[in-house]
């Protein structure tokens, strides 16, 4: 429970340097292989922290008049899905009626117009602590990446016997590869996923379809929650798109289904038996860690798993002996 209550407490601080030692973690051996060719982590981390923030200027840059337009849309995509959706005006005006007979409202709220300075203060309040944990997460990752080995080295000091250094030593080998590997090879399972949804977007004749390519190749991410999220996506749109609330449902089914297939025989096939994570341990972490630090958290739900299991695996090695059945 303290555990717990630390974790969500900290959040501000832990999650920006937890979310830069996990990506350390799995860009470690770019840094190695450079510097085996001659080149000093520091500049290897500097130009790692420059490719990432270029990276994101860009994305955000190309993704700023999509995003825009469809933020426009906003009142008239909500007319149309209240159109389209009208059937569920009598089961929602029911669950409206349970909750107020449970909870019942006052009835005296007085309508204060807002002003200004009342707009902008949240909007303050939200961009400075989100700006400061950026700044922290891009310093941090800089500083892990270079001095990545001293740490290590620094760590494995602190055992005292030999036994217990060559442990900790096998431990962070053994996640720094198996982390590597699995972003690795997720990274172009989502890549080739993004491109397969850009693709049936565009065929679907939906508006900017490489913003649906990306928006799905980020959410796969999630194991579960993220393809469920670009489902009901791909419905609205296609609810705002199409006359149609049958054809609507074209685009969200072959998502499913395309999303059914990478995730249940592609990945793992690809992955191997070593990488493929038990599925209730997934939920369950994802259930935590998106509950503790929010969306982030569901996006280091399983690299922090894995993780935890390498370390788990040699600090308990697996009992050998067969069971009976």
């Amino acid at each position: 429970m303290l555990l717990g209550i630390c974790l969500y407490l900290c959040r501000p601080l832990l999650l920006p340097v937890v979310a830069a030692v996990v990506i350390g973690i799995t860009l470690a051996p770019v840094v190695k292989l450079a510097a085996h060719r001659g080149v000093p982590p520091w500049l290897t981390a500097g130009a790692i922290g420059v490719t990432a923030l270029v990276a994101a200027a860009i994305g955000v840059t190309f993704l700023a008049n999509p995003v825009t337009s469809w933020i426009a849309r906003a009142p008239e995509i909500g007319a149309i899905l209240r159109e389209k959706l009208y059937w569920l005006g009598r089961p929602l005006a029911a669950i409206r009626e349970v909750r107020e007979s449970f909870l019942p409202s006052s009835g005296t709220a007085v309508a204060v117009e807002p002003s200004q300075l009342g707009i902008v203060t949240p909007v303050l309040a939200f961009v400075t602590p989100a700006v400061v944990e950026l700044v922290l997460f891009f310093v941090t990752l800089i500083f892990f990446l270079a001095v990545q080995m001293d740490f290590r080295r620094y760590m494995a000091s602190f055992f005292s016997t030999r036994e217990a250094k060559l442990r900790f030593i096998r431990i962070a080998s053994d996640v720094e590869h198996d982390l590597a590997s699995y972003v690795f090879v997720v990274t172009v399972i989502n890549f080739c996923l993004g491109t397969v949804v850009a693709f049936g977007a565009w065929l679907f004749g939906f508006a900017t379809p490489v913003l649906f390519g990306l928006l799905a190749m980020a959410l796969n991410y999630v194991p579960y929650i993220g393809p469920a999220c670009m489902t009901v996506v791909l419905f609205a749109v296609g609810l705002v798109s199409f006359s149609s609330a049958t054809y609507a449902l074209v685009p969200p089914a072959a998502f499913v289904g395309l999303a059914t297939l990478e995730g249940q025989f592609i990945t793992p096939t690809v992955l191997g038996h070593q990488l493929t994570l038990n599925p209730l341990v997934v939920l369950l972490a994802l259930a935590f860690w998106a509950w503790i630090w929010g969306p982030l958290g569901a996006f280091l739900a399983v690299p922090v798993t894995i993780i935890g299991l390498v370390t788990l695996h040699h600090l308990f090695p697996p009992d050998e002996t067969r069971l009976p059945a």
